[in-house]
């Protein structure tokens, strides 16, 4: 642990097997017989902790047909329909939030009966950090493309490719009401929430936030790179993203029957912009600049350094040592163009030694604290959904 944190732990208890600490750290604990095929994986530790990890890693090499056959059998009918399928079902035909219930009952299943416990941790950790909250409007009924679509398709994938796909999701667009941000005649914006957001919670992180701070006053590093982000920062952002909007039609009064993502060139801010010290310039179209934005938000230092230390965070312990964070950053932004780059970084984190050295210093949530129960006892539930309700 690092002391000099605030709460801190000053002491930690006596580290078990090593087939503890994984499977109760990497998923959300064992269920009966997980220790064993642990175990059976090498005659060391370190042989079978290398192997699990490598297996975990590799989720479509596991083979879950007793998850697979459970959620067959739970009557989910919109887990497979396409993102115009449900907006066209769910929103236009009688808005719908609660179908996003079958998409909540489908996490439970996977993560109390899923053998692929590092990918089912992964989803809900970039859940808790695209954290979006979907039970009104469009996101109730376009839950199951945000989770299937966006989520699971990029959890242990490329962070660059994640967020865009968060930025042009139709539940974060209606969140943080970008699907409203637009320009009048190639100048301004009209909303700022998900950019602020953007830099704020999944980007650089608010430690790094100058507030009010003029743009020329932000210290940079060696490279002239500022270290944080401002307020110019968040406008200018703002209007990188003006006209990344979805197909309704009540926005701008147009048939809009598909709730497929959209570039409005026409509602764009064409200006010049300047986003953490890197110019864009005007008369650039919405996919030009909102690209080009999310490129610098990436790739930005102080992003690499907020992601590796929510990982061993969640990961290692609620206050990971400095090095393991360094590292993984480091190793973050060095793959930053590679498709596994997030794959690349856990793997790192979870053959650490920092990882196998810590116990007892990470606090579960309710919800993981539930599945653990129910993995740890061997409960049969069937996380069951009726819809539409009866009368």
């Amino acid at each position: 642990a690092n002391p000099a944190a605030p709460g801190a732990p000053t002491s930690q208890p006596a580290l078990p097997p090593l087939a503890i600490v994984a499977l109760n750290r990497i998923g959300f604990g064992p269920r009966p017989g997980d220790i064993a095929a642990y175990n059976a994986l090498g005659s060391t530790d370190s042989a079978r902790h290398l192997a699990w990890v490598n297996q975990q890693l590799d989720p479509g090499s596991i083979s879950d047909t007793d998850c697979n056959n459970r959620l067959a059998a739970s009557s989910y009918q919109t887990l497979g329909k396409t993102s115009t399928q449900l907006f066209q079902d769910h929103f236009l035909a009688d808005p719908e939030w609660e179908v996003r219930l079958q998409t909540e009952l489908m996490t439970w299943t996977r993560a109390v009966y899923s053998k692929r416990q590092l990918f089912e941790s992964m989803v809900h950790f970039w859940h808790n950090h695209f954290s979006i909250y979907a039970y009104e409007f469009v996101q109730g009924p376009m839950w199951v493309q945000f989770d299937r679509d966006v989520i699971r398709a990029n959890a242990l994938g490329n962070f660059r490719t994640l967020l865009e796909g968060v930025a042009k999701s139709q539940a974060m667009l209606v969140y943080l009401d970008n699907f409203t941000n637009f320009a009048q005649s190639g100048v301004g914006y009209s909303n700022e929430n998900y950019s602020r957001e953007a830099l704020e919670l999944h980007c650089l992180g608010a430690e790094v936030s100058y507030g009010n701070t003029p743009r020329n006053q932000v210290p940079t590093d060696g490279n002239g790179v500022p270290l944080g982000y401002c307020q110019e920062d968040v406008e200018d952002l703002a209007r990188c993203l003006t006209g990344w909007t979805f197909d309704i039609d009540w926005v701008w009064q147009q048939p809009g029957t598909t709730g497929a993502f959209v570039y409005r060139n026409d509602l764009h801010s064409t200006e010049q912009k300047i986003l953490l010290g890197t110019t864009i310039p005007a008369g650039g179209t919405a996919a030009a600049d909102g690209t080009a934005a999310l490129n610098v938000l990436a790739n930005h230092p102080a992003t690499a350094r907020f992601i590796a230390k929510k990982l061993c965070r969640r990961f290692i312990g609620d206050f990971p040592p400095q090095s393991i964070i360094d590292s993984a950053a480091a190793l973050f932004r060095s793959t930053s163009a590679a498709p596994d780059q997030l794959k690349q970084v856990m793997r790192h984190i979870l053959l650490s030694n920092e990882f196998k050295a810590a116990w007892g210093e990470k606090i579960k949530r309710p919800f993981e604290v539930m599945v653990s129960a129910m993995r740890a006892t061997g409960a049969e539930f069937r996380f069951y959904s009726q819809f539409p309700y009866p009368n």
